[in-house]
This record gives C-alpha cells, sequence and structure tokens, in this order.
C-alpha cells in the first residue's frame, strides 16, 4: 500500500485525545499521526476520510468537518469489542478526480487483500464507483447495497457524478455488479424510465416507506451485500437541521439500524458513509455519522459466521413444494437467519447451489404456493 496516498489525522484530533475519558474509543483504536502508522497486523476495521466532492452534480460546501465526526467518534466508548481498529487519516484531492480515485481503489483493494473491512468517510457519493473497482482483482461478481432517496443511474453516456455512478457499473467493464439493491428509494426523485431499468435488470429496489415500515425487511438484502453505500442526504433534514437535502428520509434509529445489519452481514466487506460534506461545523451535527460508524462495527462484533450452510449441522432444512419447483430453505438455528437455495439446472449458469439469504416471510410466501420475489430475481439473473 502507498502510504503516501495517506495523509495523518490533524494534530488538532490529536490533541483532543488527552481530554478524553482513558477507556473512549479514541484512547482504544491505533491512529495515524505524524509520526507513526498504524501496524495493519491483526487490525480488522479501519477507517478512512476522503476529501473528494468535484463530481457532485449540484456543488455544496467545499467544507469537510471529517475532524469534528472524528472527534465526536473517538468520545464514544467501546462495546465488548475484541478486535483492533485504526484510524488510518485522509486522502486529500488529487490534481485530478481521477487521481483521487485512483488512490481510494489501491488502498482499498489492499485493505480487501489482507481481509480489512475499511469504512470510507467520503465525499460526493460517486466515490462509491472506486469502493467498487476495488473488487476488480478480488471478486468476478459483487452486490452492491445503496441506502439512498435515488438509484443513481443517470445518464450513462456522459461522465460520471455522484447520479450517474451506479449506470456506469453497469456498462463499464469488467462488468462485476450482479445485483444492486436500493433501500430507502422517494419515487418523486426517480426518473420513470430508471425504475423500469431496476425491474428489467431485475435489480431489487425498497421504497423508502416500506422500509420504516418494517426495518427488518433491509436484513437478508444487507446480509446478501458484499459493499454497502449510504447516503447521508437518505437522512430526513427533520432528524438534523444541518442536512438539507430532503423533509423525508430515515431517521437516526432506523439509519443506525441498517449501519448495523450491514455490519453484522457475513459478507460486507467494505462500507462508504458519504455525503458528509453537507454537515456545517457544528459538533452536534457530526453526532450521527459518528454513530452510524458505531453501530457498523458493534454490528461487526455480532458477526455468526454462518457461511458453510449446506454443511453446518446448525441449520433446519425446509423443502416446500411449488408448481414447478421445490423451494430450499435453511434456517439457522444459531442466529435464526433464513436462506433459500439456488440449485444448478440446465437453464441457469450455476455449477453448485447457491444460497440467497431470505425472510422468514419468504418462507411462509412460499408455503402460500407464491414464488418469493428475491428468488425469482436471483434465478433469472443466473440464467443462461
Amino acid at each position: 500500500m502507498n502510504l503516501d496516498f495517506l495523509h495523518p489525522v490533524d494534530e488538532e484530533v490529536l490533541s483532543h485525545l488527552k481530554t478524553l475519558h482513558p477507556s473512549c474509543l479514541g484512547r482504544k483504536i491505533s491512529i495515524h499521526s505524524a509520526s507513526e502508522f498504524p501496524d495493519l497486523e491483526e487490525v480488522q476495521i479501519a477507517i478512512i476520510g476522503v476529501y473528494e466532492n468535484r463530481r457532485e452534480q449540484v456543488r455544496k460546501k467545499e467544507e469537510f468537518n471529517f475532524n469534528s465526526i472524528r472527534e465526536a467518534f473517538y468520545n464514544l466508548f467501546p462495546g465488548h469489542w475484541d478486535f483492533k481498529i485504526a484510524d488510518l487519516g485522509n486522502i486529500y484531492p488529487g490534481q485530478s478526480v481521477a487521481d483521487t480515485e485512483f488512490a481510494l481503489h489501491e488502498i482499498v483493494s489492499h485493505l480487501l487483500k489482507k481481509e480489512i473491512i475499511p469504512i470510507i468517510l467520503g465525499g460526493s457519493q460517486d466515490l462509491t464507483y472506486a469502493q467498487y473497482r476495488a473488487y476488480d482483482l478480488h471478486k468476478n461478481m459483487v452486490n452492491l447495497v445503496n441506502i439512498d432517496s435515488r438509484f443513481d443511474i443517470g445518464n450513462t453516456e456522459s461522465e460520471i457524478t455522484d447520479v450517474s455512478y451506479v449506470g456506469q457499473m453497469i456498462v463499464n467493464e469488467p462488468y462485476n455488479l450482479f445485483n444492486y439493491v436500493n433501500l430507502g428509494y422517494q419515487t418523486y426523485l426517480n426518473p420513470p424510465e430508471e425504475i423500469e431499468l431496476i425491474e428489467k435488470l431485475f435489480f431489487e429496489a425498497y421504497r423508502l416507506g416500506n422500509i420504516c415500515e418494517d426495518i427488518s425487511l433491509a436484513e437478508p438484502l444487507l446480509r446478501d451485500a458484499d459493499l454497502v453505500s449510504m447516503d447521508l442526504s437518505s437522512v430526513s433534514s427533520m432528524v438534523s437541521k444541518s442536512l438539507k437535502d430532503q423533509p423525508n428520509g430515515f431517521d437516526g434509529r432506523e439509519i443506525c439500524a441498517l449501519s448495523r445489519y450491514a455490519g453484522i452481514s457475513d459478507r460486507v466487506s467494505s462500507f462508504g458513509l458519504y455525503n458528509l460534506q453537507n454537515l456545517d461545523s457544528q459538533f452536534s451535527s457530526s453526532l450521527l455519522p459518528a454513530e452510524i460508524i458505531w453501530y457498523f462495527i458493534e454490528g461487526f462484533n455480532f458477526r455468526k459466521n454462518e457461511k458453510n450452510i449446506s454443511t453446518s449441522k446448525n441449520f433446519l432444512k425446509y423443502k416446500v413444494p411449488l408448481d414447478n419447483e421445490v423451494l430450499t430453505f435453511y434456517k439457522s438455528m444459531v442466529s435464526e437467519r433464513w436462506w433459500v437455495e439456488i440449485s444448478p439446472c440446465v437453464n441457469n449458469k450455476l455449477k453448485e447451489p447457491t444460497f440467497l439469504p431470505c425472510s422468514h416471510q419468504d418462507y411462509l410466501t412460499a408455503c402460500n404456493q407464491e414464488i418469493p420475489d428475491r428468488w425469482y430475481k436471483a434465478r433469472r439473473k443466473n440464467e443462461l
């Protein structure tokens, strides 16, 4: 990893550490200072700030209050966490946006190789594209969950922006995007043709009202993600006066619950929190991002490592016959979470069974002789 890309945490933040309680996070984690870079041995989570928003379609504040967010996060107390966390400092804007993206790509790729989960504190959300491209050398196909009021597909024939990066993922080689899930979209903020495209590509999108009505709907979706991109503008401006984008959106408790679901997923290997340049300089405005980070790490602490579903003795198996299919469900006796099997057949390109995270409701739907929507879309994406 090229350490020249990473700059130390500002001295004013480091001097703040001396005032903290000995048990606070700021006194427990390794922090990149002017004199020392953290030893990454045994580190499992790394925080990175990225000062970049030049591709934001509607330019907002130029200020990045990562110092205030860090101070708020350092002030928090850890849970019963028995793993190492490091703050690797910041990536400053390169001569071009491509330079900044290259630096982020290289750092995330290096951390993925070392099985360290990066938490990216970013400016405009187009940085998600560099986060996604970091997987090119590590996974052939990846799943993205975008927590956002917009799909961000945009015009794929124009230059990438913060509202078109998902479209670039779809059309640019290598084609590694297997599934895209949007959590919290608001219909009146998205062109009808983008909503239709989501359906045609068998991607998944859940309206804000559906997720707010039952936040647990998001858990199996985040359990199936490789990378998560969270736009802070998806939070209602009623929650924080510093977030001026939307009157409707998630509240503080809901956005933290989504962050915890992302952390608890055995599959999620990078987490991006974007549009932080929208915050004002008040310390109180930094508390919500700090708590979002805390809840992701708290979720990570409770991972169950439930990956070997077909061979583990900790799963109950249920077969549900439908008209032309027999769906096989698995329920964990440890976490009580559910999966449904997608089996190889002559009509798909699978070489071995895959296990799609689902909900108990999906199982009940199948028992009522209806094919669960998640299973159907995943099956169609795997067809030859």
